[in-house]
């Protein structure tokens, strides 16, 4: 919200510098973004008189001008501006001017002729046609009467201004208007307030409500709706006073009738639209809401479709403006109306936010009215709109107005305490002290009842405690002593699912692992460079209903797609090697379409190439395994249904026979795909899963009296048979005395048949209440060799 310190000054009578003001209104709740200076970018461009002309000798579009510039010498300028004249009063960019965007004058030769500054157009001083509606479409810009030579053009053409911008928040309406920070800035310095005093003539003959009716058939989304009508309407520019407080508010002029609109809009914070009148069919105004799919072609030109959820203004036969957003082609104020039907309404801000966002069409009115508006400020503001058009002399205000206010909003009451209040603050503030403040802001106070009643333009004022802050805020934030917080303290602590998702974490990174945080917003495009099918599972996902564009237009339901991008990033970076690790959320629907919320199913996803091979991979993963005491309930088999994972080189994560993730290669063509040209291994595990089966406590058992018996054993067997199942078969045979079965050697050679290899395990036995012999351990070994034999083919190695 940008606020002109010369129309904030029409409100209240400040005698302070900007420092000053900005510092002050900001402590005291309003917060100042910045303060804009308008005119301070044009420098050294001072008026003068072209007192003598001639054509160039050597170039048939310039001009050589002499120019007066008061008490310095006449300066030469060659121009090429086809609307100079001798005794022509110009605006001269003397050598070492600046100008809009930064451009700097200096000296200059055109075609052999020293030119000593240049002439300016409005566009050259950061203004436009709006802006000096007398100017030419194309020239120099030309002074309409004579003036005091050799002053600076930012004076003479009244650019100058100060602007300050606030950041408002959305419980504070009131506020986005000059009015509200001309009231929270009397308040802040104890000055006087009061709204513009309203004194209509009303010349134009009839009365308003003879002319028009209006009708509300859908009153919770309009709550109030007033009409006035103008006759004999001129549209001609507005005055500079008006186009210069419009534009250092970020307005555009238009037009008088525009700019009227635009003005009590910013001052009073109340939209307003202007009907041609004679467009309105049986001068009847009906206030309903659209049909689904009606069409309506907007102020902008642009053909729009509607739905039953949206406010359309309407005559008896058709639409003529969208409630709160904008107005129609077909009731739009053309030069030759005969009159103007203004509108001051107050709309549903949720609805009237919802369909400017369906439309796409966010104007200001919309964002005026999304906040949602005072219905009490529409009569005031319509009456000020025709008093600036009496003002103006744009039009004949007819006498009279219809208001149609279905349910009226009147002021509330709230119970205060004193006592409460400084013990919430931590002050001493009498109770006169907050009344005085409460009158300063429009609050009436019942000093007796111990009641205030709060202005309706006040919708964030709901409770004692918001009464506590407006005390806050005016006695001064910076008056109030800091104190110990009272009350018991609480220790804080993390919850079990914290602790193990901490636990991953800190495994991850003590194992070279770097954290990577991905979009949960993906493109449908990424299935294809996954590998994944037109049917798979993946496919089925949670779309976006308005998103940044395609690449970020459904939410993931793999992790994969952002774990490769990021790991490509590395490798297109020349990095050798890169290990990266993510907790993150995929989203899966139940059920197409969406009839409720998807399951958001955590994941922790590791991706590594380089210097690494799928066994560093594995051993992160049982090191992790081991860190949550899960190494005894997790297995591994063999995986082949995922087809973005190498189909020989991946292994299903399980526990209680179910699969919560995989570990592996990820497939070659995929790597290709994100341009990465080595070995990729990537596993996902379920978050959910590792907390459920975590267990944190330790059992320890006593170091062992007695002396183990070592026994190694080779095998041949067949490649495909994986080690996993012979470890399984000397677990399950070992007998009472087997402790444990570690694999320590897998051989493939000259010395081994085509299509075997060698694998040898170290078995070792112990007996808590005696030293062992290899008698006692030689019947559980051959039992071993046997079941392997006979299950799996399995013979010892002989050589």
């Amino acid at each position: 919200m940008d606020v002109p310190m010369s129309w904030l000054k029409d409100f209240v009578d400040l005698d302070c510098t900007i420092k000053e003001y900005t510092d002050a209104i900001t402590l005291s709740g309003s917060k100042v973004e910045t303060v804009k200076e308008f005119g301070k970018d044009i420098t050294n461009v001072v008026s003068g008189k072209i007192t003598h002309l001639e054509k160039h000798p050597d170039a048939d579009k310039l001009q050589i001008c002499t120019v007066d510039v008061g008490g310095f010498e006449p300066v030469t300028i060659v121009t090429g501006a086809s609307n100079v004249f001798e005794g022509a009063y110009v605006p001269v960019a003397l050598p070492g001017a600046t100008l809009a965007n930064g451009v700097v004058i200096e000296k200059g030769v055109l075609r052999g002729v020293a030119s000593d500054g240049m002439l300016c157009s409005v566009e050259e001083l950061g203004c436009d046609r709006h802006d000096y509606p007398e100017a030419p479409e194309h020239g120099i810009y030309i002074f309409p009467e004579a003036v005091e030579l050799g002053k600076d053009v930012t004076d003479l053409m009244d650019m100058k201004d100060e602007a300050v911008e606030f950041e408002i928040t959305s419980n504070r309406p009131d506020c986005f208007s000059v009015a509200g920070i001309a009231r929270e800035t009397a308040a802040t310095f104890k000055k006087p307030f009061a709204l513009p005093e309203i004194k209509l003539e009303e010349k134009a003959g009839g009365n308003a409500a003879d002319m028009i009716s209006v009708e509300i058939q859908n009153p919770e989304y309009c709550y109030r709706y007033v009409a006035r009508i103008i006759k004999n309407v001129k549209i001609e520019p507005s005055p500079r006073w008006m186009r210069k407080r419009l534009r250092s508010a970020g307005i555009r002029p238009i037009n008088n009738i525009v700019d009227i609109t635009n003005y009590v809009m910013v001052e009073l914070g109340q939209p307003m639209h202007a009907f041609d009148i004679d467009e309105i069919d049986e001068r009847k105004i009906i206030v309903r809401n659209a049909k689904d799919g009606e069409k309506f072609v907007t102020l902008d030109g642009i053909e729009r479709e509607l739905d039953s959820e949206m406010t359309m203004i309407a005559d008896i036969n058709k639409s003529v403006g969208i409630g709160g957003v904008m107005g129609g082609e077909n009731s739009k104020i053309s030069e030759n109306a005969s009159g103007v039907l203004l509108e001051s309404a107050c709309f549903n801000g949720p609805n009237i936010r919802v369909t400017a966002k369906k439309l796409g069409l966010r104007t200001d009115a919309s964002s005026k009215f999304e906040k949602g508006l005072d219905p009490n400020m529409s009569l005031y503001a319509a009456n000020r709109a025709c008093q600036l058009v009496e003002q103006l002399g744009a039009g004949e205000v007819v006498a009279g107005y219809v208001d149609c206010y279905p349910a009226v909003r009147n002021e509330w009451e709230l119970s205060y305490s004193p006592e409460w209040i400084n013990k919430l603050l931590g002050t001493n503030v009498s109770e006169d002290e907050m009344i005085e403040i409460f009158d300063r802001l429009e609050i009436k106070t019942d000093k007796a009842a111990k009641k205030v009643t709060i202005p309706t333009f006040r919708p964030d004022l709901e409770a004692q405690a918001d009464l506590a802050e407006e005390v806050a805020r005016f006695y001064g934030y910076d008056k109030i002593e800091p104190t110990l917080a009272a009350g018991t303290p609480t220790v804080g602590r993390k919850t079990y699912p914290q602790i193990i998702r901490g636990i991953i974490k800190d495994t991850m990174i003590y194992s070279g692992l770097c954290e990577a945080m991905n979009f949960t917003f993906e493109s449908p495009k990424v299935f294809k460079k996954l590998n994944i099918s037109e049917n798979s599972h993946f496919r089925k996902t949670v779309e976006i209903a308005n998103p940044l564009g395609e690449d970020f237009s459904i939410m993931r339901t793999t992790t994969l797609n952002g774990m490769l991008t990021s790991l490509a990033n590395n490798y297109n970076r020349k990095n050798d090697s890169a290990a990266l690790f993510e907790i993150g959320k995929v989203y899966l629907p139940k059920s197409l379409p969406l009839m409720e919320l998807p399951e958001e199913k955590e994941l922790l996803t590791i991706g590594m190439y380089g210097k690494v091979d799928f066994f560093d991979l594995k051993g992160i993963i049982e090191e992790l395994f081991e860190k949550l005491g899960m190494t005894e309930k997790v297995s591994y088999e063999p995986r082949k249904d995922l087809p973005f994972m190498h189909p020989g080189r991946t292994a299903d994560l399980r526990t209680d026979g179910k699969s919560f993730g995989y570990i592996g290669e990820i497939h070659p063509l995929v790597a290709e795909n994100y341009g990465i040209g080595t070995r990729v291994y990537a596993a996902v595990v379920d978050v959910k899963t590792l907390i459920d089966n975590a267990q944190l406590v330790r059992t320890f058992k006593a170091l062992p009296k007695f002396p183990a018996v070592e026994k190694d054993i080779s095998m041949v067997v067949e490649k495909s048979i994986p080690v996993k199942k012979i470890e399984e078969i000397i677990v399950a045979n070992g007998g009472q005395y087997l402790e444990s079965a570690e694999l320590f050697d897998v051989y493939t050679g000259n010395q081994i048949e085509e299509g075997y290899k060698s694998v040898s395990f170290a078995l070792v036995f112990r007996a808590e209440d005696k030293t062992l012999k290899f008698a006692d351990i030689s019947k559980d070994v051959d039992n071993i060799l046997e079941k392997l034999n006979t299950e799996l083919g399995v013979n010892l190695r002989d050589k």
